[in-house]
């Protein structure tokens, strides 16, 4: 499974959660980080919306994950993660 979190530097909550995602024990992913400010297409699609997490579903294709609250501990956001993969 492949995660792809939209970022830019200096955003916390993009922080927060990539830290979470790094913590998480009990689900295969790799993470891509992806930042929006190298991209003018990427920065226009999430200036406002950062972090967005995607699912790589294959082909190139992206699934949107809907934004966990940056108040979720790392057991729930994996129990979120796992539930949203599984549908």
């Amino acid at each position: 499974m492949q995660l792809i979190l939209y970022s830019k530097p200096g955003c916390h909550l993009c922080e927060g959660l990539q830290e979470k995602l790094e913590q998480i024990k009990n689900l295969s992913f790799e993470l891509e980080v992806r930042d929006i400010t190298t991209r003018d297409d990427w920065f226009a699609a999430y200036q406002y919306e950062i972090p967005v997490l995607h699912l790589l579903i294959g082909d190139g294709k992206e699934k949107l994950i809907p934004r966990p609250s940056p108040r979720l501990s790392v057991e729930r956001l994996e129990k979120m993660l796992s539930d949203y993969v599984k549908t």
